[in-house]
């Protein structure tokens, strides 16, 4: 009886082995459950939406966005045919030019003529919103401040028609210098540039007042190559993403041996042979 309690005891022990492998097993498949269930992927932040690209990236030459003819028609002995361009901290945001000029006629009177242009350009931005929107803040306040314009006598706004994507002409009568002038603003938003014309004219030293329809067809005529020329120079650049032709190959292959040639080695190798 002695001698089997020893050995009960060792059949006991290696009995609990196995329980206890299975307990540590199962409390280590519990505890990657939970790391597994701990561990989430982090969610996807939501993208703001993006802002239309502004159409054009630059602005014409001010001075040179009316064709001379039209500036020797609407603007006669010119100070400066070239034009005075305005100042401009940043070119490519803003510029003008302007002409006068005026054609004395003796007797009759004198005609004066004034014409301005002048481009905002306005870029995307993701706070401010797209260059064309900004753009049309910017042409909205344009016209409502021609036509609050001090003094104005009868000002009136239409719409013009085929110029951009939308336009208006301000017209009204302004007296100064104890003379009568006629003066006609027409402002067009074309993507995101807003373009700006005013014209006006007077009659000196008893000279007649130019009708105010004149100086607005004039106006319309120089707004209407003011606004072709945004963009021009852009259409115009050659397209960088062309590649030139690669350099031609020659596709010559290499020149075969005359049939002289390979008889005169034939016989160099059978005497060769005869004297061996």
């Amino acid at each position: 009886m002695h001698r089997s309690a020893p050995r009960l005891s060792r059949i006991l022990a290696c009995a609990a082995v196995p329980v206890m492998l299975v307990v540590a097993g199962c409390s280590s498949d519990s505890g990657d459950a939970k790391e597994s269930g701990s561990s989430s992927a982090p969610s996807a932040k939501k993208s703001e939406p993006t802002v239309e690209p502004a159409k054009y990236a630059a602005l014409p030459d001010a001075c040179t966005s009316i064709a001379k003819k039209t500036i020797e028609d609407l603007v006669p002995k010119a100070k400066t045919k070239g034009g005075t361009p305005g100042t401009s901290s940043d070119t490519a945001s803003r510029g003008s030019c302007s002409w006068n000029g005026l054609d004395d006629n003796g007797v009759k009177g004198s005609q004066y003529r004034w014409l301005d242009v002048g481009f905002t350009r306005f870029d995307s931005d993701q706070s401010l919103g797209s260059g064309a929107k900004r753009a049309t803040d910017e042409y909205t306040k344009q016209v409502a401040k021609a036509q609050a314009t001090e003094g104005a006598e009868k000002p009136a706004a239409k719409p013009v028609a085929g110029l951009g994507e939308q336009a208006t002409a301000v017209t009204y009568g302004l007296s100064k210098s104890g003379e009568d002038f006629e003066y006609a603003t027409v402002l067009a938003r074309t993507g995101n540039v807003v373009v700006s014309v005013t014209f006006n004219g007077a009659g000196f030293a008893g000279a007649k007042t130019p009708s105010a329809a004149d100086i607005l067809k004039d106006a319309q005529k120089a707004a209407k190559e003011a606004v072709a020329a945004v963009g021009a120079d852009e259409a115009d650049a050659p397209d960088k993403s062309t590649a030139s032709p690669s350099p031609k190959t020659s596709s010559k292959a290499p020149a075969k041996a005359s049939p002289k040639s390979s008889k005169t080695s034939a016989k160099a190798k059978a005497r060769a042979t005869s004297k061996t």
